[in-house]
């Protein structure tokens, strides 16, 4: 018998391998969205961009679709970078540099990265979304070299950063995986998955 096929929308190696080991219970064939696809991120919220990016790669691949955005949004920046995480410098490196001097030395560095998940079908229609949230602080330097805000963003319960988790965590405490487990049940019941 066959195995449903379900497209993540993201040209991101390590975004499609993190879902995909979130879906890995999941009797599923994952495929990546087709190289050539770009799609322009230009919505106001993280359930926009989100859906641009399913919808797009649903009606492409004619088959079922994930897609998720998220962002770091820090509380003494009022949310931001938020959407614009991806966007809020050219490199890594600026990106840390540029938020580091933005929090400065206040002591209120609580943080939270945010995921929103969306599941299409292969028209690309909105059939469920879901969100999740990690909370945590921003330390005041990089835990490790050559990072992105994972570096920086430290989670008191797991005691390191959320660039140091390891997969099972991830699925566990990140933002993508509380949303990963909220859209399960959902994808199940769409994809008639019964176990």
């Amino acid at each position: 018998m066959s195995r449903p096929l379900i497209t993540i929308a993201s040209g991101n190696p390590r975004k499609v391998a993190e879902i995909e080991a979130m879906l890995g219970p999941l009797p599923l064939e994952v495929q990546r969205q087709p190289s050539e696809l770009n799609i322009e991120e230009t919505g106001t919220t993280y359930l926009e961009n989100a859906l641009l990016k399913a919808q797009a790669a649903a009606e492409i691949t004619q088959s079922w679709t994930i897609a998720d955005d998220s962002g770091l949004e820090v509380d003494a920046l009022n949310g931001e970078p938020g959407i614009f995480s991806a966007r809020f410098a050219k490199t890594n490196e600026e990106k840390i540099k540029k938020i580091l001097y933005e929090i400065g030395d206040t002591p209120y560095r609580s943080a939270r990265f945010c995921s929103v998940m969306v599941l299409c079908d292969p028209k690309g229609n909105h059939i469920k979304d879901s969100e999740g949230i990690c909370w945590g602080e921003i330390l005041k330097k990089p835990a490790y070299p050559n990072g992105e805000f994972e570096s920086l963003f430290w989670i008191r319960e797991a005691k390191c950063t959320y660039g140091e988790l390891s997969q099972e965590q991830l699925s566990k405490l990140g933002s993508r995986g509380k949303a990963a487990r909220e859209l399960a049940p959902y994808l199940k019941k769409a994809l008639k998955i019964f176990s």
